[in-house]
């Protein structure tokens, strides 16, 4: 019953966006015209580094501009896809965050945490962990990608990258579109400009899907409806931006291959599911957010807050013994809520050619309450016959409670001495403030136990870099650039019910980045090479206790490497782009247990981290008519324990996809992994030595229509 009355819904509201954005076609005066050539300096202006548009070229560090033209033009809808060619990225799909959700590795660190997602400026999923799920791509304007710790303009820090997504303004043009292909996918979305609200521009878009998959009970549909309104005030050219969105995730998890010894156990199948019968992840998310721009005599003057509250309900369950003997796996049945506050007030100088700055200050508060409980459970290892968790009493009452307060002053100047010199530094004074409670009851064993842990870190944060143009003709240069960064980030919550009340320590780093950025072939051949060095502390890692999943911190790390990116475009209907990264992550000093005995892993690389990854691929699309596009994907070996006894070999994946487009319509097919290879891609953080295999090979028929 819930499955169909997800279905209706998800139908009616596709439907209704669709027709309405035909009728607004029908409607108006104007004829429908192509979408405006991109502008070709489109994919080199970010704002993630610094806040205020600036040439990527020129910022100390890699940053990848991934356009929402490029990604139309390559038919993919989703952030694995979308930045697939980028150097030293590679995006997992699924995860335990059910098989909607991502898990990103950039620069060795495969962590759902590792990274800062924003969107539209804003820290997307506040001050816990990103909001994978819910990251729609319909109406994408560009992708910025940020390798290294996040700049301090930022109130949650990482230290591997930053992702930024950023949307179309409101107003332009509409689009709609119908997609559907393998294992029941399909998908329903429209984006409209409004023009009844006076001087405000606005855009009206939203989203009806589901996402199906080849492993017995497993899905994810969703639903994204949101409005974005753009408004002049005063005299003096200010700005007033809106927005409101809601998500509605209805999912049903597959299960991680468990692994013994060396190898992903035989005993159990491909795309067996152990969960218990009508398993779920469900999430309702509402986000409300304002921001102010001001012109003043130096600059611009923004301030930004926005507010979302989440609430989650998960029933799920991972095997614990491949065995036939009865129990074999755990359940858990789980209701987290969470709202969040961020807060960000800066003025940016921009007026002055020798120098550019911001200062700021901003804010981000979280509350979580977390309840739930646990149950042990028989299934057969081929997924057959799960059983009703109805009929599976709860074993314990947990409930753990959560508050978050990130605050920080920040400011960031840039000094450009002569043409060929800019100098970039940052610092930060960060106040982290924690406290969190944990109730827990084994029912029949122990009397509840209550525990609670705080803690209040002040502290600083900074980054200094320096670009110089070795040489420059019109549009043509060669930049070399080297930076250094300290940084810190509060450890991420545990959720899990075997979780403590106890504090991890944060995580510190001290990174060094190095490289070139070549601009050649007047700007139709650009090369980035980076080079880096990430020294981690306390990182916070996935550790089995007694059998169950504990977050632990894990001593000294190092990531270092190089990452490769060269983007040729042939001519304005021809490019090609082509990456390649050379990673090295290894534990420094992190001393452990293993079956109750300590051992030292001092030189052992990370797991899940490859040393080797590159991707290429070509895109022909004219203005009109047939287009095609074709890459490949390498992913390297990679030991998928901390111990290195369990080697995953090496794997290459191949995507294809052709269209036909005019002026106001395109049909396109498209399939990715068409050589259906399935290796492990993920780690499972909730089941003890589980991993996540890539999706099975996938063919998507899909139709965009542009229209006024």
């Amino acid at each position: 019953m819930r499955r169909a009355g997800w279905g209706r819904w998800a139908g009616s509201l596709a439907s209704a966006l669709l027709v309405c954005a035909l009728g607004h076609d029908l409607l108006a005066s104007a004829p429908a015209s192509g979408e405006p050539p991109a502008d070709p300096n489109a994919e080199r202006i970010q704002i993630t580094a610094t806040r205020v548009p600036e040439d990527a070229a020129t910022i100390p560090g890699s940053l990848t501009i991934i356009t929402g033209e490029e990604m139309r033009r390559r038919g993919v809808w989703d952030l694995r896809g979308a930045l697939s060619l980028a150097a030293g990225i590679d995006i997992a799909p699924g995860g335990d965050g059910g098989p909607l959700a991502y898990v990103p590795e950039m620069w060795g660190l495969r962590e759902f945490d590792a990274f800062l997602l924003v969107i539209d400026g804003v820290p997307w999923g506040g001050a816990f962990v990103p909001a994978l799920t819910t990251i729609d791509l319909h109406d994408v304007e560009r992708i910025e990608v940020l390798r290294g710790p996040a700049p301090v303009m930022y109130g949650a820090t990482s230290f591997v990258g930053v992702i930024h997504v950023i949307h179309h303004p409101p107003g332009g043009q509409g689009k709609a579109r119908a997609s559907g292909g393998s294992f029941g996918t399909g998908a329903l979305s429209a984006s409209m400009p409004l023009t009844f609200t006076g001087r405000m521009k606005s855009t009206l878009s939203g989203t009806a899907g589901q996402l199906g998959f080849q492993e017995d009970r497993t899905e994810g549909r969703t639903g994204h409806l949101a409005w974005r309104g753009d408004m002049p005030v005063g005299a003096a050219g200010g700005l007033l931006r809106l927005r409101a969105e809601g998500f509605w995730i209805g999912q049903e998890p597959g299960s991680p291959h468990p692994r013994v010894g060396e190898v992903l156990t035989p005993d159990v199948q491909i795309g067996s599911n152990h969960n218990p019968d009508d398993a779920f992840l469900r999430e309702r998310r509402l986000q409300l957010s304002a921001g102010l721009e001001r012109p003043m005599p130096l600059g611009l003057w923004s301030a930004t807050v926005s507010v979302s509250r989440s609430s989650q309900d998960n029933l799920r369950g991972f095997l614990t013994d491949v065995t036939t003997t009865a129990p074999n796996a755990v359940g858990f049945h789980q209701e987290i809520g969470v709202t969040d506050l961020y807060i960000d007030a800066h003025a940016a100088f921009t007026r002055n050619a020798r120098w550019k700055g911001v200062v700021g200050v901003d804010h981000l508060g979280g509350r979580a309450l977390a309840t739930g409980g646990d149950f042990d459970y028989f299934v057969n290892l081929d997924g057959e016959d799960p059983p009703d968790p109805d009929s599976l009493p709860s074993q314990s009452d947990v409930r753990i409670r959560n508050r978050r307060d990130f605050s920080g002053l920040y400011g960031q100047v840039e000094w450009l001495p002569s043409e060929r010199w800019r100098i970039q530094a940052g610092a930060r004074l960060n106040r982290a403030q924690e406290s969190r409670r944990v109730r827990s009851v084994e029912f029949g064993v122990t009397p509840p136990v209550e525990d609670a842990d705080h803690d209040t870190v002040l502290r600083g944060s900074g980054s200094a870099g320096v670009t110089w143009t070795a040489w420059s003709r019109q549009d043509s240069a060669i930049h070399l650039y080297g930076s250094f960064s300290q940084t810190f980030k509060p450890a991420v919550s545990d959720f899990g019910l075997d979780s403590e009340a106890e504090l991890l320590a944060p995580e510190t780093a001290t990174i060094y980045q190095a490289g070139a950025k070549h601009r050649l072939a007047g700007g139709r051949l650009e090369v980035d090479l980076g080079l880096f060095q990430l020294n981690f502390a306390n990182v916070v890692l996935s550790q089995a206790n007694g059998g169950l999943p504990q977050l632990v911190n894990a001593g000294k790390e190092r990531f270092e490497g190089a990452e490769l990116e060269v983007d040729w475009r042939v001519r304005p209907d021809l490019s090609w782009r082509t990456s390649y990264s050379l990673h090295d992550a290894r534990f420094v000093d992190f001393l452990t247990e293993f079956g109750g005995v300590p051992t030292q892993l001092r030189g052992n690389r990370f797991e899940m981290s490859a040393r080797n990854m590159a991707a290429t691929g070509v895109l022909w699309s004219p203005a009109g008519g047939w287009t095609a596009t074709a890459q490949a994907q390498y992913v390297g070996s990679r030991y998928l324990n901390k111990r290195n006894t369990a080697l995953a070999s090496d794997y290459t994946t191949w995507s294809a996809g052709v269209g036909y487009r005019t002026q106001r319509w395109e049909l396109r097919l498209d399939g990715t992994n068409l050589n259906d290879r399935r290796p492990p891609v993920a780690e499972s953080e909730l089941g003890d030595a589980q991993y996540y295999r890539l999706p099975a090979r996938r063919v998507l028929l899909s139709t965009v229509w542009s229209f006024r």
